[in-house]
């Protein structure tokens, strides 16, 4: 399906939505990462996490161009990302929370590296070839991302009882935010139905085996916890968001118009 099909057909406000939708999840988080430029704990780490932040930016400003183009009248990627407010982003929660430590950081990108690595590759058979290519650059730096991530997990939770605590806890107070990824709205399985959109579902068996499986050789346990926070999809978020979007927004809106 090219993207003048699309621009033709019945669901382009379904597609134009979800694509929105992924690129929020990307911005968000990019922006998280990038508040660990000049902290990294050491100089390589600081110039591989800013790496991995502008990956993560560069992916949302594909997908909101991609959104902009299908939606006309003027519409830029920057209005995505500037001139929305805190309801109207539709990202997942996990994304949006606080920094926090290093530990915490690291055991995030862990469970959101393996789940993109598993999205990333059904959606290089989606029937938008346009998200298809998008997903294929997007791809290649998860593989580099998750690398990292796995890595850290192993050795900061095989390390010394310090950073073990840590990374145990940061799993615990993560993994409830663990539970809105696989899940989607009717918007979503329209698309789901229509062979554009992604179906998490239908990979979460696989991703709990592969984050138990990278745990326990970190002699990490998983929480045997029930509670699950979800609304991000319908706009419903932390408070840590609106202080994001703040910042992030301040330029743009004090001077309308800037460029990236």
């Amino acid at each position: 399906m090219s993207t003048k099909d699309v621009i033709n057909s019945d669901i382009k406000q379904d597609i134009i939505s979800y694509t929105v939708r992924l690129g929020d999840d990307a911005l968000v988080l990019g922006h998280r990462v990038s508040e660990w430029v000049s902290k990294g704990p050491f100089l390589e780490e600081d110039i591989a996490l800013g790496n991995v932040a502008l990956d993560y930016i560069g992916r949302s400003r594909m997908l909101y161009s991609y959104a902009a183009e299908l939606a006309g009248n003027d519409t830029t990627e920057d209005d995505y990302a500037y001139l929305r407010d805190e309801r109207q982003f539709q990202n997942f929660l996990i994304n949006e929370l606080p920094r926090g430590d290093f530990a915490y950081t690291i055991t995030r990108q862990l469970f959101v590296d393996v789940f993109n690595h598993y999205y990333l590759t059904a959606l290089l058979a989606s029937k938008d070839q346009t998200l298809a290519a998008i997903a294929a650059k997007g791809i290649k730096e998860t593989q580099y991302h998750l690398r990292r991530s796995r890595e850290w997990t192993l050795r900061l939770g095989d390390g010394t009882a310090e950073s073990h605590e840590r990374m145990q806890r940061a799993i615990d107070e993560l993994w409830g935010y663990t539970h809105e990824i696989f899940e989607h709205d009717a918007l979503e399985q329209r698309l789901i139905d229509a062979g554009i959109a992604v179906d998490a579902a239908s990979f979460k068996a696989q991703w709990l085996a592969d984050i138990k499986a990278i745990l326990a050789a970190a002699t990490l346990a998983v929480p045997d916890a029930e509670w699950a926070v979800r609304g991000g999809r319908e706009g419903y978020h932390t408070e840590y968001l609106s202080h994001l979007l703040m910042e992030m927004q301040f330029v743009y809106r004090t001077y309308p118009n800037a460029k990236w």
